[in-house]
């Protein structure tokens, strides 16, 4: 649809560096016996403010099998904890995992960020060029946990096995928590077609928000009418600042766009994502709560885009699926080659089922890409989603 030169991609807000651990359970298990811990006392609702807080919150998301992502009060907390686990140290934050999603492809972009430092510019994908609204190097990593699915947890009454492989992220990040928009960023967005909002979930301050918001307007002023914004939702570290972001951001996005876990809190509960009745009214209400153009979902059954254009992001639904299946399946290794050979791996038999279902239901008015049938025993859940948003604007470049 547009040309791939790094000038016509704007990927932002934030980037991160990565401490990314494989979870070990017999460090877990020691940490339970070290601190005592009881089954009571597990929680996600939890405040951080001690390696014990997080170990508790960690242990509520391994007994749910679920992601998500929490704000630690100290980033000691998180040394301390990464440090009785080998780890690698990586690039995260939606816009930049997109970034290399699309560099494998030969697609280059230009990426906002608001922190650097010697590890960013080693691990960013050369074909990128790169705006900061820092000038100043800062180092505050981020710890993502992958886990897989039948890790045993077992000490003093505690004792569960994980139902599924996912990722939790902590982190204690002051660039991507005051999220400084650069003022070179109107500049760029100029001659730009494609332009990924992503990071105002780490924004724990109204007023911060506010002027991050206004920033971000002033901004777009200068973004061609003609191009496509797509917002990438996440985890709020304080949940209640997601509503001021829907209302002031939806009217100026074409794709609005979450993960499963993003759509558990805004309904409040968990839902059977392959019931059709259930989605469907599922689905009503999340677009009577985001009335996006396009509003997208995707999680590991299915990606669906809903809205009166959805069909003209059918092969951009597809692509997501298939470069986050290949994430999956290959890691690091993800190429056009695997791209291709998961693209040939047979459909999910419930997620097909079910994508016949609901679009029997709904008609035109969604598409649904059923996912993969996939099978690993060493699976990536770090970047998914965020690689997901990579394949689906790769479909946007052809």
């Amino acid at each position: 649809m547009y040309p791939t030169s790094p000038e016509k991609i704007v990927l932002g807000l934030g980037g991160t560096v990565d401490y990314e651990i494989k979870l070990d359970s017999s460090v877990v298990n020691g940490l339970i016996a070290e601190y005592a811990i009881r089954p009571e006392e597990i929680s996600n609702d939890t405040p951080i403010n001690s390696e014990r807080d997080l170990v508790l919150n960690l242990l509520a998301f391994l007994k749910s099998g679920t992601g998500g992502e929490r704000f630690v009060t100290d980033s000691r907390f998180i040394a301390e904890f990464s440090a009785r686990f080998s780890k690698e140290i990586t690039l995260g934050g939606t816009c930049v995992r997109a970034a290399m999603a699309l560099d494998k492809f030969g697609v280059s972009s230009t990426l906002h960020l608001v922190s650097i430092n010697d590890d960013t510019r080693r691990l960013l994908p050369r074909s990128s060029k790169y705006i900061c609204s820092d000038d100043q190097d800062s180092f505050d990593p981020h710890l993502i946990i992958q886990f897989a699915e039948g890790v045993h947890i077992k000490a003093g009454l505690i004792d569960f096995t994980t139902s599924q492989s996912n990722r939790i992220i902590f982190t204690n990040d002051p660039p991507n928590k005051e999220l400084v928009i650069s003022e070179d960023l109107g500049i760029v967005l100029s001659s730009a077609k494609i332009f990924l909002i992503s990071g105002f979930n780490c924004i724990q301050e109204t007023n911060t928000l506010v002027r991050r918001i206004s920033d971000i307007k002033r901004h777009m002023i200068h973004f061609s009418k003609d191009g496509i914004v797509f917002f990438e939702d996440a985890g709020y570290h304080v949940p209640s600042l997601s509503k001021l972001v829907r209302d002031e951001l939806v009217p100026l996005l074409d794709i609005y766009s979450m993960n499963e876990e993003e759509l558990y809190s805004y309904i409040g509960n968990r839902m059977d994502l392959l019931n059709p009745s259930e989605m469907q009214r599922v689905f009503s209400e999340i677009y009577e709560m985001i009335p996006a153009k396009v509003l997208v979902i995707h999680t590991k059954f299915w990606a669906v885009a809903i809205g009166t254009s959805s069909a003209v992001y059918r092969e951009a639904l597809q692509s997501g699926v298939t470069m986050a299946s290949a994430r999956y399946i290959y890691g690091e290794d993800l190429s056009p080659e695997n791209y291709e050979k998961v693209g040939r791996f047979p459909l999910n038999r419930d997620g097909l089922i079910f994508a016949r279902e609901i679009v029997k239901s709904l008609g035109n008015f969604i598409q649904c890409i059923p996912a993969f049938n996939l099978s690993t025993e060493t699976p990536t859940t770090i970047g998914l989603g965020d690689t997901f948003v990579g394949g689906f604007i790769l479909a946007l470049t052809d």
